[in-house]
């Protein structure tokens, strides 16, 4: 009896620690993949597509592109679904892989979508003046279709990337199975030129190019079930030499898509696995591994963890308002947009919780305020670096009348000095929906 008890509490401790300190997959409200990444005005931007294939879905189901960012790379902000395949008038779904990218004053975003005519993949752009949109459809045809390339296949034209070179030049990559690339035009929306074919060892699909100092570094996923592989070249049309494997195949997921970003004097790698609950190949999740260039400039091998980025660039301002939907780790919540909020955490059942990192208390808190609708009554537990850490507050929540109509609550919290983790636990009588949850702040 005793050796069933220790075992017992041995897998509580590891859960609890998994809970302490998992930080991958970034984002767990929703299972997001084929992540690229934009870096704007001191915040990290991911852009991804939606899976929502069931758990027994058997191919993808990715109806809208969704925006997150961060400026400390711990707590990650959902800014919404901001672009969907229906937004294209040729397009038919799915939302396939897309990047990103400002040039010249202007957000440009490439996406991939099934093309309703021509039965195959095509690549379409949308362009903004904020990195957040709104976006506005470029052109009313798509910049590339297979009838362009005189692709046979079906899947040809996905996964564009974009890069501009130090003259000025952008280039677009893109493909299945065969790298492309075109030379973009100044508005960046249309092409000039023929569509050229790269030779590429052990290219599957998933282009994503750089330049480091005199080097051009190109990355890309190998053929099904995927690793992430990269060349290098002395211009950004080759020719390539194959470098090496970069990361093995991830866990459950058979496909791989990767970006790699400098941020704040650090670099990171983007990817997504499978290993969120319910999780696998149609319903995979981002997540974001640091590491560092080899002395001679080439890139390690990289190594997938639960713990993800160990230290954030940045601390958290609790004194300015603090969207609900700005998290390092949640658990059971999902969240929700409308026109008028925007988005909000939602889905809050008993026990849930938000974690958030790296909070900068300063010189200490005494007041906790939140904007909350609710159906009935819950509250807001407040503590200190785990789910039965400390517990510095607890914010009553009354019935609001609707969970559309929203209140401002308050409580006193113990005063609390310095950086801390903290977590927000919900708790409630109601089986589910114990309320909504805009945003937060300290004073």
């Amino acid at each position: 009896m005793k050796k069933k008890r220790f075992i017992l509490m041995f897998f509580v401790v590891i859960a609890l620690i998994i809970k302490t300190f998992a930080q991958n997959p970034i984002i767990q409200t929703n299972y997001t993949a084929d992540a690229a990444s934009l870096v704007h005005n001191g915040r990290f931007y991911i852009y991804a597509g939606r899976d929502e294939a069931s758990t027994t879905g058997r191919w993808y189901h990715m109806r809208e592109w969704r925006i997150y960012s961060s400026d400390d790379m711990v707590n990650w902000t959902d800014h919404g679904p901001k672009l969907r395949p229906t937004d294209f008038s040729w397009a038919s779904g799915d939302a396939w892989a897309s990047q990103c990218i400002f040039h010249n004053g202007k957000f440009y975003w490439y996406i991939s979508a099934h093309h309703k005519e021509l039965k195959t993949k095509a690549i379409g752009v949308a362009v903004s003046d904020s990195p957040t949109g709104p976006f506005v459809v470029a052109n009313e045809k798509p910049l590339i279709t297979s009838a362009m390339s005189k692709s046979k296949g079906g899947f040809s034209e996905i996964d564009p990337t974009v890069f501009v070179d130090d003259d000025g030049q952008a280039y677009m990559y893109w493909g299945n199975g065969v790298c492309k690339y075109v030379k973009l035009n100044k508005d960046m929306i249309s092409f000039s030129g023929e569509i050229n074919e790269m030779k590429i060892p052990r290219y599957g699909e998933a282009p994503w190019l750089q330049k480091i100092k005199d080097i051009y570094y190109l990355s890309y996923s190998s053929n099904s079930p995927s690793t992430i592989e990269y060349a290098t070249a002395p211009s950004a049309k080759g020719p390539w030499e194959y470098q090496k494997r970069i990361l093995e195949i991830v866990d459950n997921c058979a496909t791989s898509h990767q970006a790699i970003t400098e941020f704040k004097g650090k670099w990171y790698l983007v990817y997504h696995n499978g290993i969120l609950p319910e999780g696998g190949s149609f319903r995979r999740s981002v997540c974001i591994d640091e590491f560092s260039f080899n002395p001679d400039g080439s890139i390690p091998m990289i190594k997938p963890t639960k713990e993800g980025v160990k230290q954030s660039v940045s601390k958290l301002n609790p004194y300015k308002r603090v969207e609900a939907e700005t998290m390092a780790w949640s658990e059971g919540v999902k969240t929700a947009d409308n026109k008028e909020i925007g988005v909000y955490v939602s889905g809050i059942n008993n026990s849930d919780y938000i974690k958030v990192r790296d909070v900068d208390f300063r010189k200490g808190a005494k007041n906790f305020t939140a904007s909350v609708a609710s159906v009935g009554n819950a509250s807001i537990e407040l503590r200190l670096g785990s789910i039965d850490g400390e517990l510095i507050g607890t914010c009553k929540i009354e019935n609001t009348g609707d969970l559309q109509k929203w209140s401002t609550v308050s409580c006193n919290v113990k005063k609390t000095r310095g950086i801390h983790d903290i977590y927000l636990i919900f708790k409630g009588s109601n089986n589910n929906d114990l309320f909504n949850f805009d945003w937060w702040k300290l004073k």
